[in-house]
């Protein structure tokens, strides 16, 4: 997903780049330069820390651009609080959503995600709660996988969980970080171990990579004009 630029929910940047991005050398290195050369990516593009978790779902195999025009029709039927989503019948939230593909499918897992969220305790459950039971309940909800998961805790709700998707493995794997076939935990272990302890870097890194994905580390890759060129094997 690219993000604009524009009002986001995330931490607030720190008055410079971070001293240190990882304690591994290679990362911390890889994620300087990407900074370097892409800068602040402001993510995520949300008002409220609820639209990060509906910008979550609806992101699901679709572009960022029809998640927009999804959440732009959400907005323009009052669907802006998990209560009042629920209350919205189905005919009318599955026509809200259609710009972002699979709509019956996303319906439901808006509808599933809005019921946990009240259930569980809403903002301050997902921001108290111990991180890794909450994520563990977090996957049970239908429709919710690891991306989708450590997307919200991380960006909604303010956790140092790092976000592994297609683009971070590629991207790792590429720089010899890590095996390109190695399973999303595995990945996320060995992230959440490197990364230096703080939101900001934990949210940014995984913004950047994105931008890197979406710009330069494609299937073909275009390393000639990525910040950050992996090494020659």
């Amino acid at each position: 997903m690219r993000s604009p630029r524009g009002p986001y929910v995330g931490t607030p940047p720190p008055n410079r780049a971070p001293r240190r991005w990882a304690s591994d050398p290679a990362l911390d290195a890889l994620l300087c330069d990407l900074h370097a050369g892409f800068g602040r990516q402001h993510w995520w593009p949300a008002s409220t820390p609820f639209e990060v978790i509906v910008g979550a779902i609806l992101t699901q195999n679709t572009a960022w651009t029809n998640v927009e025009k999804a959440l732009a029709n959400l907005k323009a039927i009052g669907c802006t609080t998990p209560a009042t989503l629920l209350a919205h019948g189905d005919e009318e939230l599955r026509r809200a959503l259609v710009p972002s593909g699979y709509f019956n499918s996303k319906a439901r897992k808006l509808r599933e995600i809005s019921r946990w969220y009240l259930d569980v305790g809403g903002l301050r459950a997902l921001r108290e709660r111990e991180l890794e039971p909450l994520r563990k309940e977090l996957l049970g909800v239908w429709g919710v996988g690891p991306e989708t998961a450590d997307t919200i805790l991380c960006y909604a709700a303010g956790r140092r969980t790092a976000v592994v998707d297609a683009y971070t493995r590629r991207i790792l794997s590429r720089h010899e970080l890590v095996d390109a076939e190695a399973p999303c935990e595995t990945v996320r272990a060995w992230l959440s171990e490197r990364l230096a302890p703080s939101q900001f870097v934990f949210e940014e890194f995984h913004a950047l990579f994105v931008r890197a994905g979406y710009d330069n580390c494609k299937p073909s890759a275009r390393c000639e004009s990525c910040p950050a060129t992996p090494p020659r094997t």
